[in-house]
């Protein structure tokens, strides 16, 4: 066999290993690194913020990392606290119209039961009074067969879900001391930022730190881009929820538009969380005409989002728009809701690398020299 085709059947393997074992490491590592993965991630977002404050407003870099962790929690401590005194809000609004509603809702449930299960049962009980004694044993064996798996069922939900309550308050502390270790790691990280990058930067060769500074110049552009697009998609959804809620003169529109849109965030779902129910429940309570504009409006945000989404994810990640919607629909056949993101980040990462000509370079190492 020639020897070329030998080296480079080596050369290969060597890259895959050297990427498996990567990916491997990383997991790993992750695992157990996680808060300060965290605090890297935060450090990184909030670097340009802690630059501003040091070169405009003339302070030093401790201080300015803790001005701006100190911003950053109050933005966050303000937004809990809206939420919560909107949840107060609300609480004592449902108070007062869920106790009428229950009742539109009983009586519905009521004349439905009288004028159309009663009269079932009635017909099923004379069929079944007509049938010999084997067809009413198989029929009532059948009948006990799936209460039996339904009373399982349940039995077996009840006690998962009570089984889980030690692990879910267990989460509590971990959460905490996860937070802690982020915050801290993120305090650390964002004061010594120039120096950890200066030291990383002499471990690396030259060759390597052009294309590294390639891919994070790309990325960095690529990630704020993804938030930038994520807040305009947000946004445009707010505001046409909130449209469509004053035209239908429901109450409480700016904090229902305000809520919706934020459960936007969630890959998938989105705004069917809260207008299905929404608009089921208007149905049965006789509100057809609510349920009708409900209905309406959630096909104009579905269908707007549908359509922006690619344009506006291309446009500021610097994607071709195809690309961007065939990696949404891979990431999600793939991985369920969590591919909707993790797939345009993969494909900008594969778009970032071939930039900065690592797949040139590691096609070049494949090959070797022509001998």
């Amino acid at each position: 066999m020639n020897l070329t085709y030998i080296y480079r059947t080596v050369r290969f393997l060597l890259v895959i290993g050297a990427v498996v074992l990567t990916l491997y490491l990383f997991y790993f590592l992750s695992t157990v690194t996680y808060p300060f993965l965290i605090g890297l991630i935060i450090a990184f977002m909030i670097n340009p913020l802690v630059n501003f404050l040091e070169k405009k407003a003339k302070m030093p870099r401790v201080l300015s990392v803790l001005v701006t962790l100190v911003i950053i929690f109050a933005l966050f401590a303000g937004l809990v606290t809206l939420l919560v005194a909107e949840i107060v809000s609300g609480a004592a609004y449902l108070a007062k119209v869920v106790p009428e509603h229950l009742d539109t809702l009983i009586n519905y449930i009521e004349d439905y039961f009288t004028a159309q299960i009663i009269p079932l049962y009635n017909q099923l009980t004379s069929v079944f009074n007509k049938l010999d004694a084997g067809q009413k044993d198989t029929i009532i064996g059948n009948i006990q067969n799936v209460g039996t798996r339904v009373g399982t069922t349940i039995g077996t939900f009840i006690k998962n879900l009570f089984g889980n309550i030690p692990n879910i308050l267990s989460w509590f502390p971990n959460a905490a001391t996860v937070l802690i270790f982020s915050l801290l790691a993120t305090f650390f990280i964002s004061k010594d930022w120039y120096r950890l990058s200066a030291m990383g930067g002499r471990l690396l060769p030259e060759k390597a730190k052009r294309s590294g500074r390639t891919v994070f110049i790309d990325l960095k552009k690529a990630l704020f881009g993804f938030i930038k697009a994520q807040v305009t998609l947000i946004s445009i959804t707010t505001v046409i929820i909130l449209i469509g809620l004053l035209i239908l003169r429901v109450d409480y529109a700016i904090t229902i538009a305000l809520a919706t849109g934020i459960v936007d965030i969630i890959p998938y779902l989105g705004t069917g969380a809260v207008f299905v129910p929404w608009i089921i429940y208007a149905a049965i309570g006789g509100n057809t005409g609510l349920a009708l504009g409900l209905g309406v409006l959630y096909m104009i945000v579905l269908v707007q989002r549908q359509i922006m989404e690619p344009k506006i994810l291309s446009s500021n990640i610097g994607l071709d728009p195809l690309a961007t919607l065939i990696s949404l629909f891979v990431g999600f056949k793939l991985i369920g809701f969590l591919g909707l993101i993790v797939g345009p980040v993969t494909l900008v990462i594969i778009s970032t690398l071939y930039r900065a000509n690592v797949f040139h370079d590691v096609w070049a190492f494949i090959k070797g020299k022509e001998t």
